[in-house]
C-alpha cells in the first residue's frame, strides 16, 4: 500500500488565461445525451497527470519539431496545442448550461478553454511523483473555474500546467463529466498530446452525435429500481469526513484470488480481474462500513457499450456510452456468503447488461428519472460503484514530447456522492513490484477506512479464508 508522502512547498500561480481555438469554429447550441443528461454526471472530474522531466530531448524525438521546438517548456507547448485541438474539439471551449426544461446544453461561443500556469518550488521525486500523496496536497495542482449565478453557463473544460524545480510538470485536467466519459477524456487528452508532439491533426476524429443515445419516457419502468427504504444504513452515514485512499495489489495477489475463486465456483469458469476484485472490493465495503445484514446493498459496474450497440457507436464519439450492471444482495449474504457466489453474479450481470435490449431500456429508464425528477442518490452508504480506468491508456502511451506519464489520479474531493465510487488504476511506472498489479482508489468515511484496509490487507497476505 502506498504512503503519504506530505512536504511543504510553494506554488506560483499566474493569472487564469482563456484558451480560445487558433481558427474559427462553429457557433451554434448543442444538446446532449439522455446519458449525459443524467443529473449526477453534472460534475467537474479532476484527474493529474504527472509527467518526468527529459531535458536532453524536450519533444521526446531529436528528429520530429513539435508545435514550439524552440520552447522547452511545457505548458508553452500544452498551451498552443489546446488552441489548435480546440479547433476540431470546439464544444468544449463553450459553455455548458442546464435549462429550465431539465436539459443540457452546450453554446458554442468559443468563449475558450480557462488555464492555469503554475510553478513549484520542489521537485515531483520530493512528492514521490504523487503516488500516495492525498488529495489534499494533490488538489492544489488542478484548477476550478467559478461561475456567476448571472453568467451564461459554464466551462467544461479547465487546465492547469504546473512545472516542478527537476524540469517534471503535472497536467491537471477538469472535465465535466456531463460531456464526456472516461474513454471520451482520454480520447481528447490523447488528441492533445498528438499537437502537442508535432502532429497536424488529432488521428481519430471526435463525433458529437449525441442524439444517437436518446430515451423515451416510460413510467412503467420504474419498477426496475431499487427500492431506497429497502436499502443497508451505516452508522457512518450521512458522512462528514471523507477521506481517500489508493492501494496496490500486486499481480500475484490478483492471480491468488482469481484462482481460489474458480476452484470455489460452480461452474469452475475462470474470472476476470474486474469480477474478482470488484466483488472483493463490494464486500470489503459492507464490512468496513458496518451496514445492516438485512437490508439491500448495491453494486454498480460501468459497462461501455460503444460497441455493443445495434449499430455500434461511431469511431471518435466522446460522449457518455456506459450504462450500469447491476446485482442486488442483502448485506448478510454479502458478508457471511461465498465470494465466488459474488464474482459469479457480477459476470452474469454483464452479460445481461451487454445486450442490445437492456442498453435502450436503460436509456428509456434515465430519460424517466430525469423527466419525473425521481431522486436516486443513495444516501445510506449502500451503493458501490465501480468504474475500470485501466484500459484508457492515459500512462506511457500519451506522450507530449516529455514520454508518457508515470503517474495518474482522481481527485474527486469536492464532488457529492463520490464517497460510493471506486476505480481501478493503472500501476504506477516507477514502482517495479506492481507490474502486471492494479491500484483501487476508495473514497470512504474516515471512520471506516481502517476496516476497509484490514481487508485489503488480508487479499495482500493471501488470507485463505478471505478470498473465498
Amino acid at each position: 500500500m502506498a504512503t503519504n508522502h506530505k512536504m511543504p512547498f510553494m506554488l506560483d500561480k499566474k493569472e487564469i488565461v482563456l484558451i480560445k481555438p487558433s481558427s474559427p469554429t462553429p457557433s451554434h447550441v448543442l444538446s446532449l445525451s439522455t446519458i449525459d443528461n443524467t443529473n449526477h454526471l453534472e460534475v467537474l472530474c479532476q484527474t493529474m497527470h504527472v509527467y518526468q522531466a527529459n531535458i536532453k530531448y524536450p519533444n521526446g524525438n531529436n528528429n520530429h519539431e513539435s508545435i514550439l521546438s524552440s520552447h522547452s517548456d511545457p505548458a508553452c507547448v500544452i498551451k498552443e496545442a489546446l488552441s489548435r485541438v480546440l479547433v476540431h474539439y470546439y464544444p468544449l471551449a463553450g459553455k455548458l448550461k442546464r435549462h429550465s426544461d431539465g436539459k443540457l446544453r452546450i453554446n458554442c461561443n468559443a468563449d475558450g478553454v480557462p488555464f492555469l500556469e503554475a510553478t513549484a518550488t520542489c521537485d515531483l521525486s520530493s512528492l514521490h511523483y504523487f503516488d500516495g500523496v492525498d488529495v489534499e496536497t494533490a488538489k492544489h495542482f488542478v484548477t476550478d473555474f467559478p461561475t456567476r449565478p448571472d453568467d451564461e453557463g459554464y466551462h467544461p473544460l479547465v487546465i492547469q500546467v504546473t512545472k516542478f524545480s527537476c524540469g517534471g510538470f503535472t497536467i491537471g485536467m477538469g472535465l465535466s463529466h456531463s460531456v464526456c466519459d472516461g474513454f471520451g477524456a482520454a480520447q481528447f487528452f490523447r488528441a492533445l498530446a498528438e499537437l502537442a508532439s508535432g502532429k497536424g491533426e488529432p488521428s481519430v476524429k471526435p463525433v458529437w452525435e449525441r442524439e444517437r443515445l436518446l430515451g423515451s419516457p416510460n413510467n412503467g419502468l420504474i419498477q426496475f429500481l431499487v427500492d431506497q427504504a429497502s436499502c443497508a444504513n451505516s452508522p457512518y452515514f450521512p458522512v462528514t469526513d471523507t477521506i481517500h485512499e489508493c492501494f496496490n495489489v500486486k499481480s500475484e495477489s490478483l492471480t491468488r484470488l482469481k484462482n481460489n475463486l474458480m476452484k470455489a465456483s460452480d461452474d469452475n469458469n475462470s474470472f476476470t480481474v474486474v469480477e474478482a476484485l470488484g466483488a472483493y472490493i463490494w464486500r470489503s465495503r459492507v464490512r468496513a462500513l458496518e451496514l445492516n445484514p438485512d437490508g439491500k446493498t448495491v453494486f454498480f459496474l460501468a459497462l461501455g457499450i460503444r460497441k455493443l450497440l445495434n449499430p455500434p457507436l461511431p469511431d471518435g464519439y466522446y460522449g457518455n456510452a456506459f450504462v450500469s450492471s447491476i446485482v442486488v444482495l442483502n448485506g448478510r449474504d454479502l458478508d457471511e456468503g461465498p465470494l465466488s457466489k459474488v464474482a459469479s453474479l457480477i459476470r452474469e450481470s454483464k452479460e445481461i447488461a451487454s445486450n442490445n435490449e437492456y442498453i435502450l431500456k436503460e436509456l428509456n429508464l434515465l430519460e424517466t428519472i430525469r423527466e419525473l425528477k425521481i431522486e436516486t442518490d443513495n444516501k445510506s452508504g449502500a451503493a458501490t460503484v465501480l468504474t475500470d480506468w485501466r484500459r484508457l491508456n492515459l500512462m506511457g502511451e500519451v506522450d507530449f514530447g516529455w514520454k508518457g506519464a508515470v503517474n495518474i489520479i482522481p481527485l474527486p474531493w469536492n464532488i457529492d456522492g463520490y464517497v460510493d465510487l471506486n476505480l481501478l488504476l493503472p500501476p504506477f511506472s516507477l514502482d517495479d513490484t506492481m507490474e502486471g498489479g492494479v491500484r483501487v482508489f476508495v473514497a470512504l468515511p474516515r471512520a471506516a477506512m481502517a476496516k476497509f484496509k484490514e481487508e485489503m490487507s488480508a487479499l495482500e497476505l493471501g488470507d485463505g479464508h478471505a478470498l473465498i
